[in-house]
């Protein structure tokens, strides 16, 4: 069954997906078509408008925030660097690749599935905001998960059984031009096998890349020695006004909590 899925998510990009990304930037990593694309200057630390001597790399980014877009835009998904772990990625707007997401976690169905948006204005799109702007100003973009009533502009088949939805904006480059590219939120999950641990290197779930579309390499995310570098994302539910509640501690609870209790003044049922 997952190399049937693998076939139907992979097929379209074997080749045409990857034209007008350099030889040097794309390597085939399975005999099944899946392509691994590596950013130049390490991932994250590649900002926009490079000086002059980094037209080289500046182009290759681009090239492939975009060749990663369009393979979402035709159902794919695609491994890639976050600012807490490596995650993977689909369309949140596209009922089969959210199956496909799942199939190749093989999580179950009533997890839910978290969205990535580009820039702070597109939250209120999706999500239902009712805390002030400052405070998202103030914890985004950044290793935290926020959890809202959702909008009816999300997908109604992203999460059916729950009216939240948690929102990120990671503090990386990459994924946050990936998700201004393809103008709309990416779906948006941990790059392993559903209960198993959390990814820092693309090589550390190698077993899935045969059922990608694409993998992106930003090289190491953090510490590999670390465990605390492999918790995710603090997610915290803001749906009730005046209070919130930490559904998972991740890796930046003491610095979350401190902003929305001692700055905002809201209360914790945790």
């Amino acid at each position: 069954m997952r190399a049937a899925l693998a076939a139907a998510v992979r097929l379209p990009f074997t080749l045409a997906a990857l034209n007008g990304c350099s030889a040097s930037t794309v390597a085939p990593v399975c005999k099944e078509g899946c392509r691994l694309l590596t950013l130049p200057g390490g991932g994250a630390g590649v900002p926009n408008g490079l000086c002059g001597q980094h037209t080289h790399s500046a182009a290759g980014w681009s090239s492939i925030v975009h060749t990663t877009a369009r393979v979402l835009q035709e159902g794919g998904v695609v491994g890639v660097p976050t600012d807490t772990i490596y995650g993977l990625a689909c369309l949140a707007q596209n009922s089969q690749s959210i199956k496909n997401m799942y199939s190749v976690k093989g999580r179950n169905g009533s997890k839910p599935l978290a969205i990535c948006v580009g820039n702070i204005e597109d939250i209120y799109r999706y999500c239902h905001v009712g805390v002030p702007d400052q405070l998202l100003q103030d914890l985004l973009p950044g290793p935290v998960t926020l959890v809202f009533e959702r909008s009816d502009a999300l997908n109604p088949d992203l999460n059916p059984f729950t009216s939240l939805v948690g929102v990120r904006i990671p503090d990386h480059a990459f994924i946050r031009q990936l998700s201004q590219a393809c103008s709309e939120p990416l779906a948006l999950t941990s790059a392993n096998i559903s209960s198993q641990t959390s990814t820092l290197m693309v090589q550390e779930f190698q077993d899935l890349w045969p059922q990608l579309s694409l993998v992106v390499d930003g090289g190491p995310v953090g510490d590999l020695m670390s465990p605390q570098c492999r918790l995710g994302s603090t997610v915290v539910d803001l749906s009730v006004s005046g209070k919130y509640t930490v559904i998972r501690p991740g890796c930046a609870l003491k610095h979350t909590a401190e902003i929305l209790g001692k700055k905002y003044g809201l209360t914790t049922d945790s």
